[in-house]
C-alpha cells in the first residue's frame, strides 16, 4: 500500500542541467523526490529538500517544466535522476507526458522508470528522432522486496512493460540494480528479458549513499550481503564472479557501475 505524499507545486527556473553521468550530457528532472520511497536510494543523499521528512512522502512538482522543456540541446538527455518519470503521482498529473509532449523531438533522450506506466506514452516516444526507454530490474520478490522496495511494481510488470515498449519499435534497455549479492539474480533476468532487451546495464548496490538506516537494514536482514558490500576481499570475488557471470550471457553491456572505494566502473 502507497503511503500518504504531498505534491509541492513549484514552477522551476530552468528543466534541463548538466549531468557528470558518463556519457551524459543533460539531465532533466520534472519531479524531485520519488513516492515509490526505496529505502536504499541514493537520491536521498542528494537531494537538499525536506531531509527531515521521511522519503517517499513528498514530491515536488515543477509545473512549468513542458514550457521550459522546449529546449534544443546536444547530447544525451537523462529523464530522470532524483526521481522517477512515472511515479504513481505522475498517473494524475501527467507532467511527464506533458514534458515529453513539449520536448524538442531532435533532442536525444534516455528515460529509466519502474513503473509499467511508462506504456501510456509510447505514442509520443515514437515522436522522437532518437530515444531509448529502461526499466530497472532486480529480482527482489516475497521477503526481499518487502524489506527493498515495498512499494514498487512487481518484477512481472516492469518485464512486460519492457516486452510490450520493444513490441512497439522503442529501443529498450534494462537496468539491473541494485545488484545485491545472494540476493539479486542476474542470469534470471537476463535470461527472461533478453529477447526483447537492446542492451544492459549493471550497478552494484550504492551502500555508501544509502544512508545508514538503511545499512543497518542491510545489515540485520541480509548480513552475509552486508559483509560482502564492506569486506574488500569479499567484494573483489564477488566482482569477479559477477563479471565472468554477464560476460557467459552474450548481451550487449560496457559493464558494470561497483560504487566501491577507488574500484568505479568495471568493462566486461
Amino acid at each position: 500500500m502507497l503511503m500518504k505524499v504531498e505534491v509541492v507545486r513549484r514552477r522551476a527556473k530552468y528543466l534541463y542541467t548538466r549531468s557528470r553521468i558518463p556519457g551524459v550530457s543533460w539531465s532533466v528532472n520534472q519531479y524531485v523526490g520519488c513516492s515509490f520511497a526505496c529505502p536504499y536510494c541514493y537520491a536521498k543523499s542528494v537531494v537538499r529538500e525536506f531531509r527531515e521528512r521521511e522519503w517517499g512522502s513528498w514530491v515536488i512538482a515543477k509545473i512549468n517544466a513542458p514550457e521550459l522543456a522546449r529546449k534544443h540541446v546536444k547530447g544525451k538527455v537523462v529523464m530522470s535522476t532524483v526521481s522517477d518519470p512515472y511515479q504513481p503521482v505522475e498517473a494524475g498529473l501527467k507532467l511527464t507526458r506533458s514534458t515529453l509532449r513539449f520536448m524538442d523531438k531532435r533532442n536525444e533522450i534516455s528515460i529509466l522508470t519502474k513503473s509499467p506506466l511508462v506504456t501510456r506514452d509510447i505514442d509520443l516516444f515514437k515522436l522522437f528522432r532518437s530515444i531509448e526507454v529502461g526499466l530497472t530490474l532486480n529480482s527482489f520478490e516475497d521477503h526481499e522486496k518487502t524489506v527493498l522496495e515495498p512499494l514498487t511494481p512487481t518484477m512481472k510488470a516492469r518485464i512486460n512493460a519492457l516486452q510490450r515498449l520493444h513490441d512497439d519499435g522503442i529501443r529498450t534497455y534494462a537496468f539491473v540494480s541494485p545488484i545485491i549479492p545472494g540476493v539479486t539474480d542476474v542470469s534470471r533476468i537476463v535470461e527472461e528479458t533478453k529477447g526483447f532487451v537492446d542492451y544492459y546495464f549493471f550497478e552494484v548496490l550504492n551502500l555508501r549513499n544509502a544512508g545508514n538506516e538503511f545499512r543497518e537494514t542491510l545489515r540485520s536482514e541480509f548480513p552475509e550481503s552486508y559483509s560482502v558490500l564492506t569486506r574488500e576481499e569479499l567484494f573483489r570475488a564477488f566482482i569477479s564472479e559477477l563479471r565472468d557471470e554477464v560476460r557467459s550471457l552474450g548481451i550487449k553491456t560496457e559493464g558494470i557501475e561497483t560504487h566501491f572505494r577507488g574500484w568505479g566502473f568495471v568493462r566486461i
